[in-house]
């Protein structure tokens, strides 16, 4: 999400004058350094924002986009990054990929533009589903689903018809795809993605140690919130940049902190009690994410006196509580704990183990059906949410 934020404004400060395409990865076969998805905004005067490589394909691809802003049409460029068979780029990749980039380009008069709609998404910040054509006669229509209603569809009705089944699956397996499909009008190949909201980070204590953590999520892009119930522990002075710094009694938790399923809470107040009434209201939130600074002696203390209350931990809940929190990196100052449960968070909501990726059996982006089941609860529980919220 910080690359579409960053393309979003990006756009909105170049001059009027100048004009613009959008290149993003539909499709990838073999390995490359982005995965589908990825994006990158590009301007007529040569310049860009985010990438769709490691930094070998942009030239190539702002080349192309002068020709697409110029045509005022959409393209679709395969480059081949394998030794044997990338020449045409000058230069020996050795990426061992084939990679799909469409580059659309940007009609301000449009109201669909690529960058009004990621704008939308945006400032939405729900769950939305986009499949965009890449190859066939209606190469760059887009099909979009929010909320399980379908906002912008393709012109062919039947073409619409038979995406939208494979759209909302996407909503489930959350993996983005490149599919194709047979009409009247030919073969058409469909880029199929899942564009999640902004992570969102509640860190409940503004001690020392919660400055590195609160600065490393920022500077990924999340959403961070700052509250305690000590006046000088948050000062704004301590940290900068945060979305939000409060002063919030452990009883008003649930009051005044919008917690959805795609918000990650930490709690570090070095304050035993707050910390345990603090996790008895976050039981009741759809938070994937709970960790809890400290041994686990200490989380096992709390779950024996809320047990005292009736407060049962069952299965998902223990899922999502991690304490000791952090991934075991031999993290000892607070900036290397910061990195510890930054990683740690980034693994949860990626269901990934954290491990070494040397030891991994399968590409690096690629996600299979049965690991992907937290991401099934996350959805499952955001769309609970939303119903039980009237959003």
């Amino acid at each position: 999400m910080k690359e579409l934020i960053a393309i979003v404004e990006a756009f909105s400060k170049i001059e009027k004058q100048q004009k613009a395409a959008l290149a993003t990865v539909v499709r990838v076969r073999g390995s490359s350094y982005r995965s589908p998805g990825a994006r990158m905004l590009i301007t007529d005067n040569g310049r860009w924002t985010g990438s769709i490589s490691g930094g070998c394909l942009e030239g190539d691809a702002l080349r192309k986009a002068r020709q697409v802003i110029l045509d005022k049409k959409p393209m679709t460029v395969t480059y081949d990054t394998r030794e044997e068979s990338n020449q045409n780029l000058g230069i020996g990749l050795g990426c061992n990929g084939v990679i799909d980039v469409l580059i659309e380009p940007i009609d301000e008069q449009d109201a669909k533009n690529p960058i009004n709609l990621l704008r939308e998404i945006i400032n939405t910040n729900i769950p939305t589903g986009i499949a965009t054509v890449f190859n066939g006669t209606l190469i760059g229509e887009k099909l979009l689903i929010q909320n399980e209603n379908v906002k912008i569809s393709f012109s062919n009705s039947s073409l619409t018809s038979e995406v939208k089944k494979d759209l909302k699956e996407v909503f489930l397996n959350k993996k983005s795809y490149a599919n194709s499909y047979t009409s009247a009008n030919g073969q058409t190949e469909v880029f199929i993605e899942l564009i999640q909201p902004s992570t969102s980070l509640i860190i409940f204590g503004g001690g020392f140690d919660a400055r590195p953590v609160s600065q490393l999520a920022k500077s990924l892009g999340w959403l961070v919130q700052i509250t305690d119930e000590c006046v000088a522990h948050i000062a704004p002075t301590f940290f900068p940049g945060v979305d939000k710094l409060s002063l919030c009694h452990r009883d008003f938790v649930d009051r005044d902190f919008s917690i959805t399923p795609y918000t990650a809470c930490v709690l570090m107040s070095h304050n035993y009690e707050y910390d345990r009434d603090v996790l008895r209201k976050l039981l009741g939130t759809p938070s994937p994410y709970i960790g809890i600074l400290g041994p686990r002696k200490r989380f096992d203390k709390m779950k024996e006196e809320l047990a005292q209350e009736g407060i049962v931990f069952d299965d998902n809940d223990l899922n999502r509580i991690h304490s000791p929190i952090g991934l075991d990196i031999g993290a000892e100052t607070p900036d290397e704990i910061a990195i510890s449960i930054i990683a740690e968070i980034q693994s949860k909501f990626s269901n990934r183990s954290g491990g070494f990726l040397k030891y991994r059996n399968a590409p690096i982006h690629h996600r299979d059906q049965q690991s992907d089941q937290v991401f099934k609860q996350v959805y499952l529980a955001d769309r609970e949410y939303r119903k039980s919220s009237n959003l």
